[in-house]
């Protein structure tokens, strides 16, 4: 069996930690071609992985309209914007497809991505990373195996941190809803599709409050400047961008988020970028609008019943679950499980063989590593159920997630559904 021959749509941070797993493990997986738009990023890319010159695209569109590209599969890690052009085309042209989540910005290319995939007969895996995590696989097998009972209820927290919602989120790339999308979806769909996946269970009402209430205009100190570099009071800032870019320049990690910031990692290359770049600016005077705190209250298919929170006022690390059942309670913290059993009044402690950290420098706890090895091997067996985040559990997840910001903004209980369909009122299920 020959190695899964992939061509990669998106050479930056995201697209180059996947293609990373092809490079350790050659006999499974090779990324023969490239589309890139940045000149810069593509050669390095190509370089890397030893692409020839004539399979380096400065654009998806041409790369996926030469008739001599050779390929099995291909990753698509372009902008949130950017998902659903490409990954309809691959479609088309017959080509398996790994997918940076989100599906799409809209319900309705989700949905269309979705029937393109089952039109074309394609595999697609979204790459909602954490269902592929040793630690995910161990809280879905506890569960499954009846270690608490049913499930009747669950609380979820996603630390987001102050440093990363400063980054990507104030100053970053996902910042505002028109450049990307709105902050469930570009972080958190991860996950509502995560409660999803280990309940087990489709989502059918949800409710959300939330907002922008820190990084605006009107909380900025007195004697701010518009750049960290200028500014007076930066010393005394949570959110200096010297301090946090350069303390990990001076140890020496240049993954991301430095990566972001610059390509080269020099003192004066970081110091130009900060004084130029995004990434320098005041977090009060930025043109984000992308809400700094959200909770989602969510109702599944026979009753179910959960409560995601996420903020930026934290200090980052693992997720936090507590998942309630009728003989016990499973205790989440990120690294370690424990089962309460209400018959027998224990607690049994699980430790999950998870590998790095839970952010992307660290590579989510295993679950990007995952998803490679679940994917290629989906596509050089054929066998459709190696993948986790197929289209359908996807599309559900991705559906309660814009129903919950159309909950937030409307203040209503939304019932989740397909576009352009009429379903009855969800019965309460409730008390």
């Amino acid at each position: 069996m020959h190695p899964v021959r992939l061509a990669l749509i998106g050479a930056g941070d995201r697209g180059n930690a996947y293609s990373r797993w092809a490079l350790a493990h050659p006999d499974r997986a090779r990324v023969v071609a490239v589309a890139e738009p940045q000149d810069e990023r593509r050669e390095r890319f190509a370089v890397d992985h030893g692409i020839a010159a004539a399979a380096q695209y400065p654009s998806w569109e041409q790369l996926l309209a030469d008739p001599a590209l050779d390929v099995d599969a291909v990753l698509i890690a372009t902008q949130d914007s950017g998902h659903a052009a490409p990954a309809i085309a691959a479609a088309r042209r017959g080509l398996h497809i790994m997918l940076e989540k989100p599906l799409a910005p809209t319900p309705e290319e989700c949905v269309r991505v979705v029937d393109a995939v089952a039109e074309a007969g394609v595999m697609l895996a979204v790459c909602h990373v954490l269902r592929y995590a040793p630690y995910t696989r161990l809280v879905k097998s506890l569960l499954d195996g009846g270690a608490i009972g049913d499930v009747v209820s669950v609380q979820h927290h996603e630390p987001v941190g102050f440093w990363h919602q400063a980054h990507s989120f104030v100053r970053g790339n996902w910042r505002r809803e028109d450049l990307s999308s709105f902050m469930l979806l570009a972080k958190s769909c991860h996950d509502i599709d995560w409660l999803q996946h280990v309940v087990g269970r489709d989502i059918t009402r949800v409710s959300s409050f939330g907002g922008l209430r820190h990084f605006r205009p009107e909380h900025r100190p007195d004697g701010a400047a518009d750049r960290c570099l200028d500014c007076a009071v930066e010393p005394g800032c949570p959110y200096s961008a010297p301090r946090l870019y350069r303390d990990r320049l001076a140890r020496g990690h240049h993954g991301w988020p430095l990566s972001v910031v610059t390509p080269v990692f020099t003192e004066e290359a970081l110091t130009a970028a900060l004084r130029e770049g995004p990434y320098g600016r005041c977090v009060y005077a930025c043109d984000n609008d992308v809400v700094d705190h959200q909770v989602v209250a969510m109702e599944f298919a026979g009753g179910v019943s959960a409560v995601f929170t996420m903020n930026a006022f934290n200090t980052g690390g693992h997720r936090r679950t507590r998942i309630f059942g009728t003989r016990g309670e499973l205790v989440c913290e990120g690294t370690a499980i424990t089962v309460h059993d209400f018959v027998t009044g224990t607690a049994t402690r699980h430790d999950p063989a998870t590998a790095g950290g839970a952010d992307a420098a660290g590579g989510h706890g295993g679950g990007d590593a995952g998803l490679m090895d679940a994917f290629t091997a989906a596509v050089a067996t054929g066998e459709r159920d190696r993948i986790l985040s197929g289209p359908a559990a996807t599309l559900n997840s991705h559906l309660a997630t814009f129903a919950a910001e159309q909950a937030r903004h409307e203040g209503a209980v939304i019932t989740v559904q397909r576009p352009g369909t009429t379903l009855a009122p969800t019965p309460s299920f409730g008390g």
